[in-house]
C-alpha cells in the first residue's frame, strides 16, 4: 500500500476535500545505546524506511478531527476538552495538540488523516513516528518556526505527560533529525548531535531485523521501575545521573550501592554509554567486526544486568549467532520486540531460515525479517 495515498484518500473521506499537504515520520532502530537517553547518556539510532504518514489541514475552529486507515476509525474532540491520558491510539496525536499549546504555540485546529506501516510495539518507535509526523505537520501549517531537536523535544512532551509514558529522547530525536546512509548519535544531555556514517551494504554486511512477535508496552511498570532504579542509583553515587560515572574502576565504585538490583541496574548503564562510544569511532573506521562484539556485549547486559530480554529475543540472538552472525542484540524498551543482527550479506538466507526454525520448533510462529537501511528523518511530501 502506498500511504501517502492512502490518507490521501481517507481525508477526502473525512472532509471531501483535499488536505493542505501530507508528511512522512520515519520509525527507528537503536544501533546500540539502550536505557542510557533517560540517564543523560548516549545514543545511535538510525531512521528506518517504514514510517508513519499524514495528511492534515487546518480549521478555522478548536475542532481536532483524525481518521486512522489502519484501524478504520474515526476521533474528534475540541482543543478545550484536552488533558493527559493514554486512552486509545488517538492519545498520541490529541497530546500533540496539549503539548504545543502548553508550550505556548498558537495551535488551532485540524482535520488529519493518519496511516503508519511501523510495526506497533516491536521497539521501532511506531509512537515517537506518530507524534512526530504531527509536530512536523502543525509547525508547517501554523507557521511556528521551531526547530527540529525542539520539535523533538515537544514530541516527547506528548509522550511523557499526555500519555505517560516515562520514555526519553531518543526516539523522537531519531525520527526528527536522522539523514540518510548515518546513524545519528545524540548526547541526551547536551542534546549535540553528530551524523555518524552507516553503510553496511559497502562493507558486505546488512542490518537484519527480526521482530520477535512479543508486543511490549512503554507505559507498563517494568520500564518506570528501571528508570526509578537508575535514578535512586545514581542518588546513591552522588552523581547528578548515571552518565557522570566512569566505565574505568566500575566494581569498586558501584560496591557502594545499597542493593545488588542498583548495582546491575548502574553497570549497565554505565557501560553501554561506553559501548556507544566505541561503535561511534568503530563505524568511523569502518570497523564492523569490531561493532558486532560491542552489540552482543550489549545484549549480555541488557539480559544480565538490566534484566530487560526475554525467551523469545535471546533465542533470536544466539540462534543468530551460532548461525554465522558477527553481532545480534535486542533493540528498544525491551521484554520482547525486535532483535537487529549484523551478518555478512551472503550469511543472511542461512541466518532467517535458522531463526525461522528455532521459532517454529519451539512452538512460536515464524518471525517477520527485514533489512535495515538507515533513511530520512521527518519531512513534508507535498
Amino acid at each position: 500500500m502506498n500511504l501517502d495515498l492512502a490518507v490521501l484518500d481517507a481525508f477526502r473521506g473525512l472532509t471531501g476535500g483535499d488536505p493542505e499537504g501530507i508528511w512522512r515520520a520515519p520509525g527507528r532502530i537503536n544501533l546500540i545505546g539502550e536505557h542510557t537517553d533517560y540517564n543523560d547518556g548516549f545514543v545511535l539510532p538510525f531512521a528506518l524506511p517504514q514510517a508513519a504518514y499524514l495528511a492534515a489541514s487546518r480549521r478555522d475552529d478548536n475542532r481536532i478531527r483524525i481518521v486512522s486507515v489502519d484501524l478504520g476509525e474515526r476521533f474528534e474532540t475540541d482543543l478545550a476538552d484536552l488533558a493527559p491520558n493514554h486512552d486509545g491510539w488517538h492519545a498520541y496525536l490529541a497530546g500533540v495538540f496539549w503539548a504545543l499549546r502548553e508550550a505556548g504555540h498558537d495551535v488551532g485546529g485540524a482535520d488529519l488523516a493518519l496511516a503508519s506501516d511501523v510495526p506497533i510495539g516491536a521497539g521501532l518507535s511506531s509512537s515517537a513516528a506518530i507524534e512526530c509526523v504531527l509536530v512536523e505537520a502543525l509547525n508547517d501549517l501554523y507557521d511556528l518556526g521551531i526547530d527540529p531537536m525542539a520539535r523533538a523535544v515537544l514530541a516527547r512532551r506528548t509522550e511523557n505527560g499526555y500519555v505517560g509514558a516515562p520514555t526519553g529522547l531518543m526516539d523522537q530525536a531519531a525520527s526528527m533529525l536522522c539523514t540518510a546512509g548515518h546513524a545519528l548519535f545524540l548526547d541526551c544531555r547536551s542534546l549535540s548531535v553528530d551524523q555518524v556514517p552507516l553503510d553496511p551494504g559497502a562493507h558486505g554486511r546488512a542490518i537484519l531485523v527480526v521482530d520477535t512477535g512479543t508486543r511490549h508496552s512503554h507505559a507498563g511498570g517494568e520500564y518506570a521501575t528501571r528508570r526509578a532504579d537508575c535514578e535512586q542509583a545514581a542518588r546513591e553515587l552522588g552523581v547528578p545521573a548515571l552518565r557522570d560515572v566512569a566505565a574505568d574502576g566500575l566494581d569498586e565504585r558501584l560496591a557502594g550501592l545499597s542493593d545488588e538490583r542498583l548495582v546491575r541496574r548502574a553497570r549497565h548503564v554505565i557501560t553501554e554509554n561506553d559501548r556507544v562510544l566505541q561503535a561511534c569511532a568503530a563505524l568511523r573506521r569502518d570497523d564492523f567486526a569490531a561493532l558486532g562484539e560491542l552489540m552482543t556485549a550489549s545484549h549480555a547486559s541488557m539480559r544480565g544486568d538490566y534484566e530487560i530480554t526475554e525467551e523469545s529475543v535471546d533465542l533470536t540472538v544466539q540462534t543468530a549467532l551460532d548461525a554465522g552472525a558477527t553481532g545480534a542484540r535486542m533493540t528498544g524498551g525491551g521484554f520482547g520486540g525486535c532483535v537487529l543482527v549484523l551478518a555478512p550479506v551472503e550469511s543472511l538466507g542461512a541466518i532467517t531460515a535458522a531463526v525461522t526454525t528455532a521459532f517454529v520448533d519451539s512452538g512460536r510462529s515464524a518471525p517477520a525479517t527485514f533489512v535495515a537501511r538507515p533513511s530520512a528523518g521527518a519531512g513534508r511530501l507535498n
